[in-house]
């Protein structure tokens, strides 16, 4: 058999192992770690259950289509709910929002809440549907860097939607134009950080986001977020794929202007095809040290990244939902520190992932698990002991003030602890300075600025994960990996470079 071999066993990688194997590769994944799932690990703090990276779960579906793909049962493998609420958001100034999974009740509740015309968000999310539907089958599943992607009729459908897309404005100014409440505002513009940006730069065609939460739905997965990686590594293994843990890859082999395999620290393996869901920044920089690097690309400003306080809670509280936002005062400002001054707002949003509300089993009894982050710049050398001690304590302070409570009972609360700063991510996921979507999205031609998913220079070499086209997050790393098979070639055939624009 053809032999292919995929660098990480991120999401995206386990992805592609299983595409590639249904199409008749012999597959081996190679992992630095000791385990799979990337940034998608479990960990247990006492009695707490915790997901160690992303916690929100949306497009169920493009994980059903790869047991389906492979002729299975998704639901013998992995079952999920749709959670109603979706999020719980609170303001400083003591209003708060519940975002339910019907697009009318959430409207009503806007309405009763911030004031804001339910007509005017219903059409709001009508409208991200349109542009997600009529932008997606172009810009998210299909390579941007294939002359075919153009000629395809699918481009007439994204031409149609051109003039809403908001490429000349940002997503800040386009919210900002559809409503007059600021908090509301807020809201809309949060999902900027989906990918990592800053919606005061990024372009207002990151209003498609909404779409996939409040339309589609976003759910909880029956084991947590790391149940989508063992599932789906579970599929892999009964097609044949071979996972190596604790042998990272020290160089991607070429052969003249092919691939010929990858060498680890254990040895050499040959492959004809070679799929890197390594962070593109040390693809090059470590696996690829002596080919040309598309510099341009690789010097694109990163994403944000997080700090994460995993705290075991020994108390329940009521009017906290799976997930929750507590807003900034000034959410401008604290994109400025993030992104300009590359540091931490001294008043940041705070995000709640409490899985126990879900899966009770996840803490004792009468207590919760609160996975609490803080969307921080990624790591270019600051002093994060420094940062992580001051953030700690103005969540503390932001929390004990929205949620009612002092503060000194709140720190007795917290009966375990562990914290993730940008330098674990980095060292601990090879995501460069510990970016957790590659490059942000603050100009409005990001998307072609991605790396493509196949190198024009090497035949064999493709790419997927969070760092490349089209994103990062669990959806479009999982669509990263349908891209590279459709691209990669029946196995019989020999590897060529795809036709590229």
């Amino acid at each position: 058999m053809t032999k292919a071999a995929i660098i990480g066993a991120g999401i995206g990688g386990i992805a592609a192992s299983i595409r590639l194997a249904v199409k008749g590769y012999s597959v081996t994944v190679f992992e630095a770690n000791e385990t799979f799932g990337g940034k998608m690990q479990e960990f247990w703090l006492g009695k707490y259950r915790f997901d160690a990276g992303p916690s929100l779960f949306t497009l169920p579906h493009l994980v059903d289509e790869l047991f389906t793909l492979a002729g299975r049962n998704p639901a013998d493998y992995f079952t999920y709910k749709r959670l109603d609420p979706i999020t719980h958001y609170f303001w400083p100034d003591g209003s708060h929002v519940k975002a339910y999974a019907d697009a009318d009740k959430f409207a009503a509740e806007v309405h009763q809440q911030l004031q804001v015309p339910k007509e005017a968000v219903v059409e709001a999310l009508a409208k991200s549907a349109r542009l997600y539907k009529g932008t997606a089958d172009t810009f998210l599943k299909k390579s941007l860097h294939r002359l075919d992607t153009y000629l395809s009729p699918d481009v007439l459908k994204a031409l149609s939607c051109l003039s809403d897309l908001g490429l000349t404005t940002t997503m800040h100014q386009a919210n900002a134009k559809q409503f007059s409440d600021k908090r509301f505002v807020q809201l809309l513009d949060r999902f900027a950080t989906y990918n990592g940006s800053d919606p005061y730069q990024a372009p207002g065609t990151l209003n498609i986001i909404p779409h996939l939460e409040h339309n589609i739905g976003a759910f909880y997965p029956e084991g947590g977020i790391h149940a989508i990686a063992a599932s789906l590594v579970k599929l892999a293994e009964e097609l044949g794929v071979v996972f190596k843990y604790n042998e990272p890859v020290k160089q991607i082999l070429t052969s003249g202007a092919s691939i010929s395999g990858i060498e680890t620290s254990k040895g050499k393996y040959s492959a004809s095809l070679v799929v890197s869901n390594m962070d593109i920044v040390p693809t090059y920089r470590k696996l690829l040290p002596n080919q040309k690097a598309p510099e341009q690309t690789l010097q694109q400003p990163r994403s944000s990244s997080a700090l994460i306080f995993y705290w075991g809670i020994k108390q329940q509280f009521p009017a906290l939902h799976v997930h929750n936002i507590f807003f900034s005062e000034d959410y401008k400002t604290e994109f400025e520190h993030i992104f300009k001054y590359k540091t931490i707002s001294p008043d940041p949003t705070v995000y709640i992932n409490i899985t126990s509300k879900a899966a009770p089993q996840d803490a004792p009894a009468d207590s919760e698990n609160w996975f609490v982050m803080v969307n921080v710049p990624h790591n270019q050398g600051q002093d994060w002991e420094r940062l992580t001690a001051g953030t700690r304590q103005a969540v503390l302070n932001k929390l004990s003030k929205m949620l009612g409570t002092s503060i000194e009972p709140l720190i007795e609360l917290i009966e375990e602890e562990q914290v993730l700063d940008p330098l674990l991510i980095e060292s601990k996921t090879s995501s460069f300075g510990g970016a957790l979507y590659g490059s942000s999205s603050n100009n409005k031609m990001a998307a072609f600025l991605r790396h493509p998913n196949f190198s024009s220079k090497l035949k064999g070499l493709y790419f997927c994960g969070g760092s490349v086209h089209p994103g990062g997050g669990i959806p479009l790393c999982l669509l990263s990996a349908k891209i590279v098979g459709e691209l990669a070639p029946a196995p019989q055939q020999a590897v060529k470079t795809p036709n590229h624009a």
